[in-house]
């Protein structure tokens, strides 16, 4: 479903159904409230314009004040369904803690594993020369430290900035789509191609030993049972180096 035309409430002026604020008389329009994809909504729509839900009304959550990383202003500490999170009214970005974010994903893959991925994952179109003066590092809004830009499950296409030891910021609708992502079945894909890099890196490691195998018996060395050992040794610790 696309965004509609609507008017301002307050000055009349035509808006988007998902902008968040009048651009003429900046009253605030629109805020985080599907609970099911996390998208923006326009205040008093009844359905979300991206995956159908109905609205829940957000309520105060009991979360420490913070700074949206972009906009340096106070963010609303909001609970969305049952998930609290961090809300910038003026940029419309998240602020999501690692925990959150792992229950969101957790979610959101059971969900896509009993509707058998009905929803498919849309194609977010990476740039192939971004303009270096668009790309800007935030600083995690709890530590202070610049966080990593990131792809997403590193096939997504969908680039976010993220903390390891404190969360996730999701600049406007890039929550919502990894929720798309993953409902797509999108990190069930991902792991199937690790599986394949990694049976393929296996069968490369076999190549190479009976190569090695190969030439030393055509130069008459031979290998002692250790130096066998120690090779299926370094094997095995890059594979699992590959897994984990």
């Amino acid at each position: 479903m696309q965004a509609q035309t609507l008017n301002c409430p307050n000055c009349g002026a035509a808006i988007s159904s998902d902008s968040p604020q009048c651009r003429y008389c900046e009253s605030k329009l629109a805020t985080i409230a599907c609970p099911s994809c996390f998208a923006m909504m326009f205040i008093g729509s009844k359905y979300c314009p991206h995956c159908g839900a109905a609205p829940a009304e957000s309520t105060p959550a009991p979360l420490s004040v913070l700074k949206c990383p972009r906009c340096k202003i106070d963010m609303a500490s909001v609970t969305i369904g049952a998930e609290p999170m961090r809300e910038c009214e003026r940029c419309g970005g998240l602020w999501v803690e690692v925990a959150v974010f792992e229950k969101i994903c957790a979610h959101k893959e059971e969900q896509s594993a009993v509707l058998g991925g009905a929803s498919p994952a849309p194609q977010h179109q990476l740039s192939l020369n971004p303009d270096p003066d668009k790309i800007r590092y935030v600083p995690c809004p709890q530590c202070g430290q610049l966080m990593n830009r990131i792809n997403f499950a590193r096939c997504s296409n969908v680039i976010v900035d993220v903390c390891k030891g404190h969360g996730t910021w999701f600049d406007r609708d890039e929550l919502r789509e990894i929720i798309e992502f993953i409902r797509g079945g999108g990190l069930e894909v991902l792991r199937q191609k690790e599986r394949h890099e990694i049976e393929f890196e296996r069968q490369q490691l076999e190549r190479d030993r009976m190569v090695a195998a190969s030439l030393a018996d055509a130069h008459g060395f031979s290998y002692r049972d250790e130096d066998r050992i120690g090779g299926l040794s370094a094997a095995r610790g890059l594979l699992k180096f590959l897994i984990e």
